[in-house]
């Protein structure tokens, strides 16, 4: 089983600042998240947002709302191809099962939904 991620794993040392300022902790209501991936083909405009989960972990209740709300607004643009979510049962389409939005996909497919077939 995964070991919980500790704050300081990935950030930056400003994502470290940001977490140490009382005047803005998230018991006051601020919240932050990162988005893994804008990915977009530059010669046909398409292009689609990507939240990324290894270990098989979950889109926690805050990033699902600003999430959402981001989806949202993206909607008027016509060459927008969605908000996906990739989770990975480990870490990469090669050491193990992932799922793209809920469904079990392989690479293959994977592949063919990165150039938005």
């Amino acid at each position: 089983m995964p070991t919980k991620r500790r704050y300081d794993e990935h950030s930056t040392e400003f994502g470290l600042w940001l977490r140490q300022q009382g005047e803005i902790d998230s018991s006051l209501g601020f919240i932050t998240t990162n988005l893994d991936f804008i990915w977009c083909n530059y010669k046909s405009g398409k292009w689609m947002l990507i939240e990324e989960k290894r270990h098989s972990g979950h889109i926690q209740f805050y990033q699902n709302k600003l999430f959402s709300h981001i989806d949202k607004l993206c909607q008027v643009d016509k060459l927008y191809c969605g908000f996906h979510l990739l989770v990975f049962e480990n870490t990469n389409p090669d050491d193990g099962k992932m799922w793209l939005d809920g469904s079990e996909i392989n690479r293959t497919d994977l592949l063919k939904f990165l150039q938005f077939k």
